[in-house]
């Protein structure tokens, strides 16, 4: 009922100015630890769940209202750059602390190195297959800030240019990423990508990208690469 409300509220602040008529409100309805629930006045009355987590009390939803429809008529009117910036939210990153221990020094298996291929792809694949294959690792938590990246890639080769076209990375939902701990620190990871049935024929390759930790406050970068395989719509098998 809040967001009823308070689309209304928009879309009728915003034809009052003689713009957006046709216009349809609608709210990405994300929360955060400075807002947390926003329900009506009425529904405050009754205190159950939702009501008890509008911190900022009963008339929240209206100062929402009135703070909104003085944006939309900002918006309508092209002055948004005229309105007063207000308070910044407290920040909190200082005040955080973290009980889990940092990772331990990675190690690897003797003769090893970081990136290694421990099990190998197939030379060939069709769709509906799942390639596997499996590196020697670094802890992922030593990877640090790794938003703009990724752990794997799956790669298909492109005969024009000669060059590795990325197709598919851990954001996708084709690929898998598992990490395993293992004895002494010796750490594994699994890449399995489920080929889909519009996966075109041609070469392929998996790589897998890490951080091992060497020492305290010592990480370096690594990278694994399988072997090159073949995915084809045909059903002969190597």
């Amino acid at each position: 009922m809040s967001g009823r409300r308070l689309r209304e509220a928009v879309k009728q602040e915003l034809q009052s100015e003689g713009a957006f008529r046709d216009s349809e409100v609608v709210i990405a309805g994300l929360s955060n630890i400075y807002t947390h629930y926003i329900t009506t006045f009425e529904e405050y009355q009754v205190q159950r769940y939702e009501g008890a987590s509008t911190i900022y009390g009963p008339h929240t939803l209206s100062a929402y209202l009135q703070k909104y429809r003085g944006l939309a008529r900002a918006i309508a009117q092209d002055r948004v750059s005229e309105l007063p910036v207000g308070p910044e939210p407290p920040f909190f990153t200082e005040k955080l602390f973290n009980l889990l221990p940092a990772p331990s020094i990675d190690r690897k298996p003797v003769n090893t190195s970081f990136g290694d291929v421990l099990q190998q792809v197939l030379p060939v694949y069709r769709p509906g297959d799942v390639v596997s294959v499996t590196f020697v690792a670094g802890n992922p938590r030593n990877s640090g800030d790794i938003r703009d990246k990724t752990f794997l890639t799956v790669e298909i080769h492109d005969n024009r240019t000669n060059t590795w076209e990325v197709v598919y990375t851990d954001a996708s939902w084709e690929t898998r990423f598992h990490w395993v701990k293992g004895w002494f620190q010796r750490s594994k990871a699994t890449v399995d990508w489920f080929v889909p049935a519009a996966a075109p024929s041609g070469s392929y390759r998996i790589k897998h990208f890490g951080n091992f930790k060497e020492k305290k406050d010592v990480f370096k970068p690594y990278e694994g690469t399988s072997d090159v395989f073949t995915v084809t719509d045909s059903f002969y098998h190597q």
